[in-house]
């Protein structure tokens, strides 16, 4: 089986697919692996190391898309890439696909096998495959980092001979995988630290980290099949922000994590709950990209609003792009290995496995996501 990896080049997204160790791992499996040229340098993995792995550097992208039969990448393609792959050949990357429905159409179209990484199930056996999860625990570690960085005072408590300085509340919003990973980098660094979640079910993981679980009575709530929070009625939001506008007001940091798979971000944080916050606080609103929790927030942007500092800069995990590289070329190299055939040497995708079920959104010319085809319906 014929593996390409392209660069992702074209984006300012540092990270990369795969890194030499995973590389290494699939030739060892029998595949025929080639990245293309310069594929890992903004992590500092020169070519000569994809070489020792056992791939080939490939200096010719088209050609590299035209001979794979399949392709392990980031970034979703382009209309044009999609045309220049070959019919059946397997695409794995995140690929957008509620706001996306003309690239999963042409995918379709051109016979691709196209498998979503962000529509991986959260089952056990899938862990290891999950790459929202192991990016997301990153994005979690920077939005701490972040917001110590823009903070004005320091996160611990801290005594002197000049007085007692009182440690910074941290108030985070939503324990889902960042939402947990804050909580302990924030501890870790000495904050006192709040968490809220509309999963009552969190609330011991919360306060196993050390965190206090701020209860706001929702009435029902819960999560899905797959481990994502429910979507709330408006009344229920509403009350939502009533409770946590008083946690707001005494935060130093306001963090919010909350996203719906397959929705746009809830409003959580409103400007005038923004407005009752003391001025030289700070928020990130690690949502923005789905369409933000925090009612000002600007994509890539951050912004003072009465004297509080929003932050909505996007891509955290790319902020750590070696770690974050490392985690999805696991991710990817995990997902492959699964469907191995040793016999055949390659990738044989068996339509009952839930893995498939969940994540392959096109085969044989057809959208076979039948969540995608409800949500298509008049676009």
């Amino acid at each position: 089986m014929k593996i390409f990896v392209p660069s992702e080049g074209g984006s300012r997204d540092l990270r990369v697919p795969m890194i030499p160790m995973d590389v290494q791992k699939l030739v060892q499996l029998g595949a025929e692996v080639a990245v293309e040229a310069g594929m890992g340098s903004s992590c500092h993995f020169a070519d000569e190391l994809y070489l020792r792995a056992g791939a080939s550097v490939a200096g010719d992208r088209v050609a590299g898309f035209a001979a794979a039969d399949m392709v392990l990448r980031l970034h979703p393609p382009t209309l044009a890439e999609v045309a220049q792959l070959k019919s059946n050949a397997l695409h794995v990357s995140y690929l957008d696909p509620f706001n996306t429905p003309d690239l999963v159409r042409a995918l379709a179209r051109q016979g691709v096998q196209a498998l979503c990484m962000e529509m991986i199930p959260r089952s056990t056996i899938a862990q290891k495959m999950d790459a929202l999860s192991s990016q997301a625990s990153l994005a979690g570690y920077v939005a701490v980092i972040l917001a110590a960085d823009r903070l004005d005072r320091i996160f611990p408590m801290m005594m002197t001979p000049s007085g007692t300085i009182q440690p910074a509340r941290v108030f985070i919003i939503g324990a889902g995988v960042a939402g947990l990973q804050a909580i302990a980098t924030a501890k870790r660094l000495g904050a006192r630290v709040e968490a809220f979640d509309t999963r009552p079910a969190v609330a011991e993981q919360v306060k196993s980290l050390g965190a206090r679980f701020v209860e706001i009575d929702l009435g029902e709530t819960g999560e899905t099949r797959d481990g994502y929070a429910r979507v709330l009625s408006p009344e229920q939001l509403q009350k939502q922000r009533e409770g946590m506008a008083r946690v707001c007001a005494q935060a130093d940091v306001v963090i919010t994590t909350a996203q719906v798979f397959g929705r746009r971000a809830p409003l959580i944080v409103t400007k005038e709950m923004v407005a009752a916050m003391k001025p030289g606080s700070v928020i990130v609103d690690m949502a923005v990209d789905g369409g933000g929790n925090v009612e000002g927030s600007v994509p890539g942007e951050e912004i003072l609003h009465n004297g509080v500092r929003i932050i909505g800069l996007e891509n955290l995990p790319g902020r750590v792009a070696t770690d974050a590289s490392q985690m999805y070329s696991a991710n990817l190299f995990n997902l492959v290995s699964h469907f191995w055939d040793k016999e055949s040497k390659a990738c044989k995708l068996n339509p009952d496995d839930e893995i498939i079920q969940a994540a392959l959104v096109t085969a044989a010319g057809e959208i076979r996501s039948s969540l995608l085809l409800k949500h298509y319906e008049g676009r």
